[in-house]
């Protein structure tokens, strides 16, 4: 059974930083693009950052400048340096990651619980 394990979420002030970060389990054999999407109360899920098995990095343009998502490859991991919080990245973050469990099944996408970050202004 493939997990994904969020950490690293927080209580921070406005223009802190916080490091979350998100880890496969051992049951994986390739993984692809990894993702982190958040959603805040009462409203839509949304795309933050996104980063491919070979280091290509796109992000959601509120968070350009701000975030790094950044991965090691070998521990299955993907990290998102976040600086200069404000209050609106307030949210639960959850991490996506696209992947294969054997060398012979097709890759899926897998789907995190979520870690909590809220910004105090």
């Amino acid at each position: 059974q493939v997990q994904l394990v969020e950490s690293g979420g927080g209580l921070v002030q406005s223009g802190g930083s916080l490091r979350p970060s998100c880890a496969a389990s051992a049951t994986t054999f390739r993984v692809n693009n990894m993702h982190w999407y958040r959603q805040a109360p009462g409203t839509e899920r949304e795309f933050v950052a996104r980063i491919t098995s070979g280091g290509t990095t796109d992000y959601a343009d509120s968070v350009k400048g701000r975030f790094t998502i950044s991965r090691d490859n070998a521990k299955n991991t993907a990290h998102l340096q976040m600086n200069n919080l404000k209050p609106e990245d307030t949210a639960v973050y959850s991490c996506r990651a696209d992947l294969s469990t054997t060398p012979i099944t097709f890759a899926r996408d897998y789907w995190g619980q979520g870690t909590q970050v809220t910004v105090s202004s």
